[in-house]
């Protein structure tokens, strides 16, 4: 009941083309100025007085609005306070002063896969992710087929998430998000997830979530990104709003304060490519794509013939540990190719395998009791 009362309340508040408003908030945070290890030492030092704290403002009297369909984005540096502003407009953080006014179904994408249990499948993810977004199963079960499509996970799908590697938890976080229908949209720093394929993918999600008259509350260091989504912008300097209005004006303004210094009588030209140029671009892009073709259908490839050798289960968990090292481009395409082979020819049952031999459960707790 309490909860419907703040909402009747917030409503009552804002206008209805108004789906945010950020009421003159301030956020302390208390910082120990002592390393404390554990609850028992911080309640005794808390008792006795000696506990010192100092207090650390990250946002100073902000204030601002935002309409439907209006998309905002927020600009700084480092430590400026963008993401703890977007925390506090989400409810993670209550205002140590002010107040924060929303309406309508916001759909927040923060941390990608924060809530994801690393030895659940993607696919179970999926539903708890969903929950955690206040989606109903049935809901979700219906983007389901959507979801996986978008996140290109293909038969990693059913792989337990702790054997993702973070670009792929991430994918797979950013196509639950963004297959429900807010009315907010809140990013952070989330459309550089994955390589630059699903970049493009992902920038195109978004920009069809405009048609619907989304409100978008972006936070980017991509300047070409924020003028490509956004029409407003707000400057944050140590909590502080120091520049808002049209997203170029105060784009210009942010990228004087990151630009370095040029030489005297520099000038910045930009030279448009020539038909040639454009041609050859055009011919990289397709070879680009006809490389990632083939690399997939060998992927598909890779999974069949693991499905024919000894041990299938116990084989496609080396694989997508390998997969996993590729996707964080810690090895190549050609290291990842190499690796593969070795595992694929590779006879499991062989002590002096390179892999470790696989271990029961039941051998695992006998192991436990012996030591």
């Amino acid at each position: 009941m309490e909860e419907l009362n703040n909402n009747q309340i917030e409503e009552n508040i804002l206008d209805k083309d108004v789906m945010i408003k950020v009421d003159h908030v301030t956020m302390r945070f208390n910082l120990s100025k002592e390393k404390v290890d554990n609850l028992k030492e911080f309640v005794i030092r808390k008792l006795k007085g000696t506990l010192k704290t100092k207090k650390f403002v990250a946002l100073n009297d902000i204030c601002f609005e935002v309409k439907k369909g209006e998309r905002l984005a927020i600009l700084g540096f480092n430590g400026a306070g963008k993401s703890t502003l977007l925390k506090t407009i989400v409810g993670v953080y209550k205002p140590s002063e002010g107040e924060v006014y929303k309406q309508g179904v916001i759909a927040p994408l923060l941390e990608l896969g924060a809530g994801f249990d690393p030895n659940y499948s993607g696919r179970e993810n999926i539903f708890l992710y969903g929950s955690i977004l206040g989606y109903p199963r049935e809901y979700i079960a219906s983007k389901i087929d959507e979801i996986i499509d978008f996140s290109e996970l293909g038969h990693f799908i059913e792989v337990p998430v702790k054997n993702y590697s973070s670009g792929m938890r991430a994918r797979l976080g950013f196509s639950i998000a963004t297959a429900v229908d807010p009315d907010v949209l809140i990013l952070d720093e989330v459309l550089s997830v994955g390589d630059a394929k699903f970049k493009k993918k992902s920038l195109a999600k978004v920009r069809s979530m405009f048609d619907n008259g989304v409100t978008v509350l972006f936070v980017s260091h991509n300047i070409d990104q924020v003028k490509a989504i956004c029409n407003k912008a707000i400057l944050l300097e140590h909590g502080t709003i120091i520049a808002s209005g049209d997203v170029n004006d105060v784009a210009a303004i942010y990228e004087e304060k990151t630009a370095k210094p040029k030489a005297k009588g520099a000038k910045s030209v930009v030279v448009p490519l020539t038909k040639e140029e454009k041609k050859i671009e055009k011919k990289e892009e397709e070879q680009a794509q006809k490389t990632f073709e083939n690399f997939k259908n060998y992927e598909d490839g890779v999974v069949k013939r693991i499905a024919e050798l000894d041990d299938p289960e116990y084989r496609f968990e080396l694989y997508t540990s390998i997969y996993a090292r590729y996707d964080d481009e810690k090895i190549n395409q050609d290291e990842f190719k190499d690796e593969v082979e070795k595992l694929l020819s590779a006879d499991l049952k062989d002590p002096n395998s390179p892999y470790p031999q696989k271990i029961s459960r039941f051998q695992e707790r006998l192991n436990k009791i012996k030591q």
